[in-house]
């Protein structure tokens, strides 16, 4: 049985049309005709029902299908696994947030130069809610991003969680206090972006305690509202990792506020193409990158 004629059937499946797979495989429509008509003599049935607009796969595609993803998905392993790593050149296009920016995206950078020399890394940091979008529409490659994206075609590994403190500059003199939200009104609050997951549970819990929030200044930029608070604009509530140095220099202290934000949840979602199983693999190595960070951290907690 043909390879080719094998992803084929896979693209015509996944896309509805003769007329889009051909486009996505650089092959004239007449070709990806013919080698659906082939593979259909060899599997002694049709593979497709035609439909106004396009196809759809009859009942013997349906059986196929999955077959035919896995066995395009093991040649793939196999090309990559007898190929030297070192020779492996391609783009994978990735999108990130700032929180992972300033955690562990440099060490996954490295990682993967040192497993794939020539692999290029187009990067795009935007929010989970951006980057989510992107990626389920085959813009992006593989996401780093609070998840899960709960999208067809999509999986998910997870890359464990990430804390963020309230902080705050010491002359706002809130330090070394228990604190609630309400204590909090007099500040503006400098955080994750609008629609965020961090951005609703605040919002929640000013509003289970029947107290107006304060003013709540929004970036998809961390490091802006970084240095609002450095510059005491305000209090933020950020990404641990981010503000670290910050409170290591004296600039910023963390506060003790209840109720405590629960850590970030971080995920690598890719696209599950059978095709290209690069995202999948820098996935793992997302994940030692996002475990070697937390081992850093708990190491650092126990000397303090």
């Amino acid at each position: 049985m043909n390879l080719s004629f094998v992803e084929t059937f896979v693209w015509v499946a996944r896309l509805g049309s003769f007329r889009a797979a051909a486009d996505r495989l650089n092959a004239t429509q007449a070709a990806v005709s013919n080698r659906i008509a082939t593979l259909e003599r060899e599997m002694g049935g049709e593979l497709f029902d035609r439909i106004p607009g396009g196809v759809r796969l009859s009942t013997i595609g349906q059986r196929a299908l999955q077959p035919a993803e896995e066995l395009l998905r093991a040649a793939t392993s196999f090309n990559v696994a007898i190929r030297n790593p070192e020779q492996i050149k391609a783009t994978v296009r990735i999108g990130t947030v700032d929180s992972v920016v300033h955690a562990w995206l440099p060490q996954f950078i490295e990682m993967v130069k040192v497993r794939f020399p020539l692999l290029a890394l187009d990067l795009n940091v935007d929010t989970s809610l951006g980057i989510g979008a992107e990626l389920a529409e085959r813009k992006l490659d593989l996401a780093l991003l609070m998840g899960p994206v709960l999208r067809p075609g999509l999986k998910n590994i997870d890359l464990g969680s990430m804390n963020c403190v309230w902080v705050a500059v010491p002359k706002f003199e809130l330090g070394g206090k228990d604190l609630g939200l309400a204590d909090l009104r007099a500040h503006p609050v400098l955080t994750f972006s609008r629609n965020s997951i961090p951005h609703i549970w605040l919002l929640r819990q000013f509003e289970e305690l029947g107290v107006s929030p304060p003013v709540i200044s929004n970036s998809n930029s961390l490091s802006a509202m970084l240095r609002l608070a450095c510059d005491g604009v305000g209090v933020g509530l950020l990404p641990t990792p981010l503000v670290e140095p910050m409170v290591d220099a004296g600039i910023l202290e963390i506060l003790s506020v209840m109720p405590q934000f629960p850590p970030l949840k971080l995920h690598a979602a890719y696209v599950d193409d059978p095709e290209n199983i690069l995202p999948s693999i820098l996935a793992v190595i997302a994940r030692d990158a996002s475990m070697g960070r937390a081992a850093h951290n708990s190491a650092r907690a126990a000397q303090e």
